[in-house]
């Protein structure tokens, strides 16, 4: 009965543990804006939302419309679109929606599922198209095409209609969510800078000059001490998900596994325990 009783001390401390370490995850998450925006033509005016806040856009078919949403580390982002169609007695034919997600370096990212291409047929009213990424990593090697945290730039289009369809009218709205996977320090690195890209990006700065003005001052604009603007803003609780990383959940669950097995093992070799009260010595000889 004692080593039962120390076995539901273990657990009940372990499982104390696991629900320490598991509740910041909870905890951080953001409930997402109503406020309605309209979406940018290509990666340099691309609309800035938040998470959960919804991009709409009223363009025409055939139009590259594109938002922008800030994902930190350890996230799993899920990328949710709608496009109402134009009439379907205008349309002469079916039409391939696409939604393609690429990240602050403006690589590609695929879907791990949903689905980001699908074809409408003539009679629908309108078409949903979804994707969600991989776990966002705290850093990766360079040559790894790995989903870092920063900017995410989303786009949708169509890519095959008949051409006398191009220029009809509909209306769009997207929503990212995300939910932590494995907090910050899941993969034990961290990026210097998150991939933000400034929209002042490849612009060449004026050489200070080397001569005094009017007003004996420098016109160069290298001491104005301007950050430029980034595509997206930092999130509130910055470019991490959590401080707990679930290798903590791990660990602690295996720490509890070893000692259930220890308690069990160190029972089950004891033997029965004697009932007497003797000192346990054998009889000395007559």
């Amino acid at each position: 009965m004692r080593a039962l009783r120390k076995a539901g001390a273990v657990l009940a401390l372990c499982a104390a543990a696991l629900l320490t370490a598991v509740a910041p995850a909870v905890a951080d998450g953001k409930d997402g804006k109503d406020g309605l925006t309209e979406a940018g033509t290509n990666f340099r005016t691309a609309t800035e939302l938040d998470q959960g806040e919804k991009g709409t856009a009223s363009a025409s078919t055939g139009d590259y419309l594109y938002w922008v949403v800030p994902v930190a580390a350890g996230q799993i982002p899920t990328v949710e679109a709608k496009v109402e169609l134009p009439d379907t007695a205008a349309r002469h034919g079916g039409a391939t929606w696409q939604l393609d997600v690429y990240d602050g370096l403006r690589r590609h990212q695929p879907c791990t599922s949903g689905s980001p291409a699908r074809r409408a047929d003539e009679q629908d009213t309108s078409v949903n198209l979804s994707c969600t990424l991989r776990q966002v990593r705290s850093w990766s090697e360079r040559w790894a095409n790995d989903p870092l945290p920063g900017a995410y730039y989303l786009r949708l289009t169509v890519v095959d209609l008949p051409e006398q369809d191009l220029g009809l009218p509909i209306d769009a709205e997207i929503t990212t969510t995300a939910h932590d996977g494995g907090g910050k320090h899941a993969d034990g690195g961290e990026l210097a800078e998150p991939l933000n890209p400034s929209l002042r990006a490849g612009t060449i700065a004026e050489p200070e000059s080397e001569a005094p003005d009017d007003t004996g001052s420098g016109t160069g604009s290298a001491d104005s001490g301007e950050e430029p603007p980034r595509a997206v803003a930092e999130p509130e609780d910055g470019w991490g998900s959590g401080w707990w990383s679930d290798r903590w959940v791990w660990t602690a669950g295996g720490g509890a596994l070893g000692a259930l097995a220890a308690v069990g093992g160190y029972t089950l070799t004891r033997g029965p325990r004697s009932s007497g009260t003797g000192s346990g010595r054998p009889p000395a000889d007559g």
